[in-house]
């Protein structure tokens, strides 16, 4: 993998220091949020994980390379593209023998991560089930892809576009943690409440890292690499948007895809660009915000992490 992979050399230097680090995916600047919104979130992003002691790492596909830490620069070239490939895990050799550019979703973004030694993602939200995924079998590699790599992913829920009950039900099949941060209920995403609760809870960064440092013993008691785990973190409550309001605008935005014949990969893109139209812009400012509360509280964590790896040696 040597060849194929960039690690930025001061991400390198922290993460042979056992400092924290924290991975950054890169579709969210390419194709989930409106220009000029995506290159400032994505910049202030990476900002809240540095003001909370923690090392960002944005993750993407460059140059026949997987590269991890893009710079400022690069980050701007990923917000510019009009023809960067949305990668997912089964799209990276294919993009690498390519040469092109990519933008890694959840799935990749762990893949990578985890293989350069990162420990803890930090996202919106992640993929799941689609509606309908019954009949369509449309689901995410996201949840696959967390079912084998050994990375924490904090993020908001799933997209809430997506069949959150599905979701979570298939994250259970796969043996992956589900971890309330301040919460006893999966929020959904734009909203707080989704009225499906949770088994366990963290209410404290120290409690998060102490509980992703027992998941990753257990993992090395068996064959294999433990599974991944999500910690899930509400929407700042400034921000977020009345669950009905939310499935209303769904509906509709439901009924346009249909009626535009938008299919794959390009459905949730769509879906979210149609919320932020027919919101007045609202959902986009609460994916704005619950973004750069997810990446300060991952850097908070990946803090309390790294100082429990320290004392454990």
């Amino acid at each position: 993998m040597d060849s194929l992979i960039s690690v930025r050399a001061d991400i390198a230097t922290a993460l042979a220091e056992s400092k924290p680090v924290v991975a950054l995916e890169s579709t969210v600047i390419a194709h989930g949020l409106p220009r000029p919104h995506n290159l400032g979130t994505a910049l202030q992003m990476e900002a809240a994980v540095r003001e909370a002691g923690a090392l960002p790492a944005t993750i993407a596909v460059l140059g026949g390379q997987l590269v991890v830490g893009l710079t400022e620069e690069q980050i701007a070239s990923v917000a510019d593209a009009t023809n960067i490939a949305k990668a997912s895990s089964s799209d990276l050799s294919a993009i690498l023998a390519s040469g092109g550019p990519g933008a890694t979703t959840v799935a990749a973004t762990a893949f990578i991560a985890a293989r350069a030694g990162i420990e803890i993602v930090a996202t919106g939200g992640i993929g799941g089930a689609h509606r309908g995924s019954e009949n369509s079998f449309d689901i995410s590699a996201d949840l696959s892809e967390l079912a084998h790599t050994p990375v924490a992913v904090v993020c908001s829920g799933a997209k809430v576009v997506l069949d959150l009950p599905k979701t979570l039900e298939i994250l259970e099949t796969m043996c992956v943690p589900v971890v309330g941060y301040s919460t006893s209920e999966f929020p959904a995403f734009y909203s707080r409440q989704s009225s499906l609760p949770l088994q366990h809870r963290v209410d404290t960064a120290d409690e998060a890292a102490r509980l992703m440092y027992i998941h990753r013993d257990l993992g090395r008691l068996g064959p294999g690499a433990t599974t991944g785990m999500l910690i899930v973190n509400p929407p700042p409550a400034e921000k977020a948007l009345p669950r009905a309001e939310v499935e209303s605008l769904i509906a509709g935005a439901i009924s346009a895809a249909e009626a535009a014949g938008i299919r794959g990969k390009a459905v949730t893109p769509f879906l979210l660009q149609e919320l932020a139209r027919n919101s007045g812009g609202k959902t986009l400012e609460t994916n704005i915000a619950l973004l750069i509360a997810n990446a300060r509280l991952a850097a908070s964590i990946a803090v309390a992490y790294s100082a429990r790896k320290k004392r454990s040696r």
